[in-house]
């Protein structure tokens, strides 16, 4: 069974007043009962409210008021768009306190340390530094390194932990295919 329209009483007093559909085919696309299809006819019932027009609300076609006006036995049928609502869950920046971004580099340090096969970009993008503050300090380069304690940055609230383990994962898919196409091309040249 098919839902009823946006504002059946309305509809309804605009398929009463406007299309030559029998009361009981009105009654049923509305949801309503028969009797208060015939109090709208007669004035007696929704006295003030104004018809709501079912083909430009896209509820109803034309055709499909012609064809039931042509056969008293064809019920009316709600015309249902199907929206697919996705869900594009957009990252929203995590407001980081004042006295958190000074423990940025340590985090990375700590990344550096820990989880070597991460690339400078994926820490930079994990911790919220630059890359190329990253990469000084991976060489030791940084401006402030000799300061440097390395603290773990889930700990710390930077991120969350299964940010990390994606992060990981990501790199250890990256450092596999680079493997496969390494021995593809050891295969390759020791057949040439």
């Amino acid at each position: 069974m098919s839902n009823a329209p946006l504002m059946p009483m309305a509809t309804a007093v605009w398929l009463v007043e406007n299309t030559t559909l029998t009361f009981k085919q009105i009654a049923d696309f509305c949801k309503l009962h028969e009797v208060e299809i015939q109090g709208i006819a007669d004035g007696e019932v929704a006295k003030g409210i104004v018809g709501y027009n079912p083909i430009m609300s896209g509820q109803l076609t034309r055709e499909e008021i012609n064809l039931s006006s042509e056969d008293i036995n064809r019920p009316l049928e709600l015309k249902t768009n199907e929206v697919k609502i996705e869900n594009t869950e957009k990252k929203i920046k995590k407001y980081i306190p004042l006295s958190k971004r000074q423990d940025k580099p340590d985090s990375a340090l700590w990344l550096i340390k820990q989880h070597n096969i991460l690339k400078d970009s994926q820490i930079a993008k994990l911790v919220g530094v630059t890359k190329n503050s990253v990469t000084a300090i991976r060489n030791k380069s940084y401006w402030n390194f000799n300061n440097l304690n390395a603290k773990d940055p889930v700990a710390m609230g930077l991120f969350s932990q299964k940010d990390l383990i994606e992060a990981i994962e990501k790199a250890e898919r990256r450092i596999n295919r680079e493997r496969k196409e390494g021995e593809k091309l050891k295969t390759r040249d020791k057949n040439e």
